[in-house]
Order: structure tokens, then sequence, then C-alpha cells
């Protein structure tokens, strides 16, 4: 893939100076030290307890016991929590700085109302059942979508303001049609209840291999498109002045997006906030440069995402909530408070 190579200046700001980038570093560092932790509570948390010994010995002893079995199952549900939640940070970052909104989602570009509608539409007219049909529907969804609001708005000359008027429009067509063929069709509606509120119950093996090439590709091409997105933030005037390719650019960051987005919700289900949340609350630590934010993002999303996945299993044992409803439980509160903040900040 060709990504813009022009040269542009680091960021909005003057250059770091070494205190500062010694302690985006160590904060970087951090970080993965947090990941690791949420990565093994992951595995040893759920409505079964497994101890250290267990968990090591069903990672590296294979011996057919209970907690192996256990563990084997959460691995890749872990596995799957990782790679999702790097996605949507990614994804969310990218789009905030195309859309120059610090409060926008991948939800904004309407991606995850075009996987979800293509899901339903697979289960309602083709009889799909398995989450291995649901992957491919779910994904070529969201990049249809994606397409449409790259055409919707404007192209070439798409604008920040003309790709989220076209999002939204075309979230809420889709939304209406999603409800309007469940109310319709009670199976599919049984069927869907558990797809559409987000859960990395159901994952396998499978459905990681599935999905991992498209989540490796985006996130090449989103950090690649680190620096180009550094002067689309600073506006269109300045950009251009600057030498960096807006039209170019622009394609693609929603194509990183929708990649990012439409295979983590092909494999997982819409999954609200992980990608508003993070990426908002890093660039408050990091400054706005991309080439910061981007890893921060792809490394503390997982942390939220498997940290909330824990949360679900803990707090209604021995059944457990999906992880799409604790985001949304923990964003929304968050939601209004960052608009709250940057309301009070504006004034």
């Amino acid at each position: 893939m060709l990504v813009d190579s022009s040269p542009v200046p680091r960021a909005k700001a003057a250059p770091a100076s070494p205190t500062r980038r010694a302690a985006r570093a160590l904060g970087l560092l951090l970080s993965v030290v947090m990941l690791v932790l949420a990565v093994l509570a992951s595995i040893a948390v759920g409505a079964k307890a497994l101890s250290p010994d267990q968990v090591w010995h069903g990672l590296f002893h294979d011996t057919g016991t209970y907690g192996d079995v256990v563990v084997d199952e959460r691995l890749w549900r872990t596995v799957l929590g990782l790679l999702a939640g790097a996605a949507l940070g990614l994804a969310g970052s990218v789009l905030q700085a195309l859309t120059r909104n610090p409060l926008a989602d991948p939800g904004l570009l309407g991606i995850n109302a075009g996987a979800s509608a293509a899901v339903v539409t697979a289960i309602t007219y083709f009889g799909v059942t398995s989450l291995t049909g649901y992957v491919w529907f779910a994904f070529l969804g969201a990049a249809a979508v994606g397409a449409l609001v790259w055409f919707l708005g404007g192209s070439r000359g798409a604008t920040p303001v003309r790709l989220a008027l076209a999002g939204t429009a075309i979230s809420a067509a889709l939304y209406g049609y999603l409800q309007a063929v469940m109310i319709i069709d009670d199976s599919a509606l049984g069927r869907m209840r558990f797809w559409t509120v987000g859960s990395l119950a159901s994952a396998t093996h499978s459905t990681v291999t599935q999905v991992l090439p498209f989540l490796a590709a985006g996130t090449l091409l989103a950090l690649a498109l680190a620096r180009p997105l550094n002067a689309v933030e600073m506006g269109d005037d300045t950009a251009r002045a600057l030498g960096a390719n807006l039209d170019r650019t622009r394609a693609l960051a929603m194509l990183a997006a929708t990649v990012l987005c439409g295979a983590a919700t092909a494999a997982c289900g819409p999954i609200m906030f992980v990608g508003l949340m993070v990426p908002h609350a890093v660039r408050s630590l990091t400054g706005p440069d991309l080439r910061w934010i981007l890893p921060y993002a792809a490394v503390l999303s997982p942390v939220l995402l498997l940290g909330a996945d824990v949360v679900g299993r803990i707090v209604a044992r021995p059944a457990e909530l999906q992880v799409g409803i604790v985001t949304a439980i923990l964003g929304g509160p968050v939601f209004i408070l960052l608009v709250r903040r940057r309301r009070t900040a504006q004034l």
C-alpha cells in the first residue's frame, strides 16, 4: 500500500524535550506492564478462578485437566480481546485525527452499523448461524459502508464535516433497517441478541486466524499514517502548505479505520466507547503527536477491553455480563464527563 511520504513536520507543537520523550517512553513501558497484567487476569479470573500454578500448567503442560481446559478456552478469548482492543484504539485515534474531533469514535462513520446490518441480513435471508459466517458478512458490511461514506462525503474532496454527516446519516438508516428486520423475524432477534451486545465469549482459534491478517494490515497502515495525519490535524491550508497530500491521506485513513474496526466488529460484535475513551485520554498524556498516540492507544485499549471482560465475569457469577455491556456502562458517564470538560474549556 502506498502511503504519503511527503515531508511533514513532527506535530503542532515544538519538538519535545529529551525529558518529555523519556517520560513518554517510560509511560509506554508502564502501559505494556499494565497490558501484561490484564492478560494474566483475563486468563486466571472468571466464573472459576484459577491459581497461578494452574495457569502456568495450562499454558505449558496441557494434560486435559479442568484447569488446562479453562486456560485453553480463556486463552483465545484473551488473544481476541488483545487484538480487537488494539484495533479499536487505533481506529479511534485515526478517526479523531481525520475528523479533527477528539470525541469521535469508529461508530461515527457507520462502520459498526454496516457490520450489524450485514449480520442481520446473513441470519435472516441466508440462514447463516455460525460465527465463521458472521465474521465475513460483518467485515463486508463494514467495508461497504466505509466506501459509501467516503463516496457520499465527497471522495477526493471529502472534508471532516462531510464524512461525519455521511456516517451519521447512514448509521441512522441502517439501525432502522436492523430494528425492523429483528422485529419482523423473531428467530433473527434471538440469534442476533448475543452478537449485537459485543462479546469475547465465542472466541476460537478459527476466529482469531480469520481476522488476524486484516488487523495486521490495518495496524501497519495506521502507524504509517501518523506523520501525514499530524499535518491533516493542523487544517487543510496548513497541511497543503507543508506538502501533505490531503486526498491520499484521508482515503488511506478511511481504509485503515474501516479495516481495523470492521475486523474487530466482525469477530466480537459492536463494542462501543473503547475507540473513543482511550485515544482521548491518551492525547492528554502524550500531546497531539500521533506517533505517540497510536502506540499508546494500541497498548491501553486492550487493557480497557480485557479489564471490562474480567469485570463482566466477576459481577454476575456464575453467569457473566458481555463485555459490550460493561464498556457501555463505563463509557456513558465518561463520555458525558469529556463533553462537559470540553464545553467548560471553550467558555
